[in-house]
């Protein structure tokens, strides 16, 4: 009996000093932290993304955080009102509703009106387009002292940029689709079936640029029976997709020559060189253009980032994506991957909602920046300071390190 009670004596005087383990107590008290996201409907054109699907707030709602979507949000998506309000969601029928929450989460970058509506301290998550972007936008948002999260900068714990492969996967398996939509009759093309069969020659695809982009349209392309071709200024890129596709391939460095012969003979161009370089020649020209076969079609997936043709093609009338020059059709759109919505969303949703119960989980963007590297490195914006380095570069404003800003704060 003595023993007993000398050892409830111990853990009483232990748990008095406060020396007692209390991990499940600080543990509970983490998940009961409560924040707000707010989704509004997207206004840029033929942006038809959603960063959260149901499923996705359901996730967060089920951990007791607040998701304030605007009416109409995933519409363009397949994903309506009825399905986020039964996942838990508060649907508002203004735009402004969404930008008061804590955490505004958007696909397309807020335009003039939309940063006016943002405060100090809020985080904004949305793509950052930086070759559309101009030094205004980026100085409108640093006035008001918001911190701004970019998906194209976002890495996950392998170093990999999840967004960026996500979408490009995505818009390298739909660029053969659209290849092979504008080759058929039925979009006034040639009538030509984007594959081989058995007698006829295979069609002949042009892939300019061997990264996730290139190797899945490369994929798609293999597996309508396509003859394919592999570009790209990158021997080891090369090698690589070879290794993935699991098959030798025609490859070949960027040699003007060479490109040109193949051009000459494609069906179907892909460009999807994340970066093309102006001044080595690597765009493809004008005189390349105009030696391919009437009613070829060149898909750019680079348009984001400055196009792959070396001269500008005239847009029609109605400005629609879809021109004619030199009797090849070109494609060139933004964002390939709002063509098909809702496995897109998907994508983005699995990706973001995950993110989003660790802000939670650390008690803030400051709290999750010491934490995960990731989100620090895709962090361009901390307290209307710039972060990122490549941003300050493109639009001449100064640029300071985060670890420095979070030791400063």
């Amino acid at each position: 009996m003595g023993d007993i009670g000398k050892s409830a004596s111990y853990y009483f005087a232990m748990n008095q000093a406060g020396l007692m383990p209390k991990e499940e107590l600080m543990e509970v008290g983490r998940k009961q932290k409560s924040m707000s996201f707010g989704i509004p409907k997207e206004r840029e054109a033929g942006e038809n993304r959603v960063p959260l699907t149901p499923q996705g707030v359901e996730l967060l709602t089920a951990n007791g955080h607040e998701i304030v979507v605007e009416s109409g949000a995933g519409n363009a998506a397949n994903y309506f009102d009825h399905d986020f309000s039964e996942a838990g969601a508060r649907i508002v029928h203004n735009h402004e509703e969404p930008f008061k929450c804590e955490v505004v989460l958007k696909v397309a970058p807020p335009d003039a009106e939309e940063r006016q509506l943002l405060s100090p301290g809020q985080l904004l998550i949305s793509l950052l387009y930086m070759v559309r972007q101009d030094r205004d936008a980026i100085q409108q948002l640093m006035r008001k002292k918001v911190n701004a999260l970019a998906y194209e900068f976002l890495k996950d714990e392998s170093g990999c940029y999840p967004v960026v492969r996500s979408m490009s996967e995505i818009e390298g398996y739909a660029a053969i689709m659209i290849a092979s939509e504008y080759l058929s009759k039925g979009k006034d093309g040639k009538g030509v079936l984007l594959g081989g069969i058995t007698g006829i020659s295979p069609s002949e695809v042009v892939v300019i640029g061997a990264g996730t982009a290139g190797e899945f349209a490369v994929r798609a392309a293999l597996g309508l029976g396509c003859q394919v071709k592999v570009f790209d200024n990158s021997y080891r890129n090369l090698r690589e997709l070879e290794r993935n596709v699991g098959q030798r391939l025609f490859t070949s460095v960027l040699h003007p020559q060479v490109l040109s012969k193949a051009l000459r003979s494609a069906d179907a161009v892909i460009g999807s060189l994340r970066y093309f370089d102006p001044q080595s020649g690597f765009l493809i020209s004008e005189e390349q253009v105009a030696g391919m076969k009437p009613g070829a079609i060149i898909v750019d997936l680079s348009l984001g980032n400055g196009g792959c043709l070396d001269t500008a093609v005239p847009n029609s009338e109605k400005n629609e994506p879809v021109t004619t020059h030199h009797g090849v059709i070109h494609y060139r759109v933004h964002n390939i991957a709002s063509r098909v919505s809702r496995t897109a969303s998907i994508a983005l949703s699995n990706i973001f909602a995950p993110v989003l119960l660790r802000l939670a989980l650390a008690g803030g963007v400051s709290q999750l920046i010491k934490q995960d590297v990731g989100v620090s490195h895709g962090l361009y914006l901390y307290k209307g300071i710039l972060t990122n380095h490549s941003v300050g570069e493109r639009f001449n404003i100064p640029s300071k390190d985060i670890g420095l800003l979070l030791a400063a704060f």
